[in-house]
This record gives structure tokens, sequence and C-alpha cells, in this order.
């Protein structure tokens, strides 16, 4: 099993420079208006570029958090490769993710970044809250959206 997972792995590093991904050039003058999946947060996210580094900044109130810009391509290709829907998941970053899930791939150590996509410390969690509905806007995946176990799966 874990020699398949690391299969996997390697073909997601390569694919990562050929696929299309949607343009992310939305700025803070003008950043994606979004909703968490249940429909119960409103947040913005837009892009910037911290110590050389495409990141994608999502406001949720007064708190901001910063994500690798690399995670839409990567769950992009992840998703494809799993075919199906996945669970959202979403924690902070001090609780345990539930296994299988986005918020544990997009911490996981074996993802195409090697660990954590969220870049603040004691604020990277939360992945599979507020990357999946941008991805929806992108247009990348199909979103669920229910009062709670949300999924998603690529287009």
């Amino acid at each position: 099993m874990r020699l398949i997972f690391w299969r996997k792995l390697k073909i997601l590093k390569q694919q990562r420079g050929s696929q299309q991904v949607p343009t992310l050039n939305r700025t803070k003058a003008n950043p994606w208006l979004l909703k968490t999946a249940p429909g119960s947060s409103e947040y913005t996210m837009h892009m910037d570029e911290k110590e050389g580094l495409s990141v994608i900044v999502c406001a949720v109130g007064k708190t901001v958090l910063l994500y690798d810009a690399r995670c839409i391509q990567d769950l992009h290709a992840m998703l494809k490769s799993v075919g199906d829907r996945m669970e959202l998941g979403g924690a902070d970053e001090q609780k345990a993710a539930k296994e299988g899930t986005i918020e544990a791939w997009g911490r996981f150590g074996m993802n195409p970044v090697g660990g954590w996509y969220g870049l603040k410390k004691r604020l990277r969690g939360r992945f599979g809250v507020y990357l999946p509905p941008l991805m929806e806007e992108l247009g990348l995946c199909e979103l669920e959206h229910n009062p709670k176990n949300n999924r998603m799966r690529a287009r």
C-alpha cells in the first residue's frame, strides 16, 4: 500500500508542471469573496508574494492565513488521481486531522511539498475548510454544500 502511494506521489510531482490551472490573479483590492462549504462563514482570498513565494492570503474576519499557492494545482492533481469524492475535514493546526480527508492531505509529509501548505505558524490548519470553495470558484472541483461532512471531487 505504501509503495503505491509513493508511486502516485511521484506522478503528482511530475504532473504539477503540465496541468492547466486557472490564473490566480486576484489582488487585495479585488479578492475572491467566498463562503465555507456549509455556507456558514464568509471570507476573502487574494494572491500575494511573501519571501519570493506565491501565496494565497485568506482573510477570515481579522484573522489572516497564508497558503502556498502550489496547493491549488497539487490538490487538483491529487483529486484527479483519486477519482472519487473526498471528505473535506477541517481542523486547527493544534488538532489532529481526520485521516483520508483534504485537511489531512494538506498537512501530510508525503504530499508534493512534503508537509503543510499553510505557512503561518499556529494558523496552518483549516486547509480543508478554506481551499475547497476557492477550487470550486475556479471551476476545478465539485463541492457539496451540506451542514456537515462535505466532500469534493475534481472536475
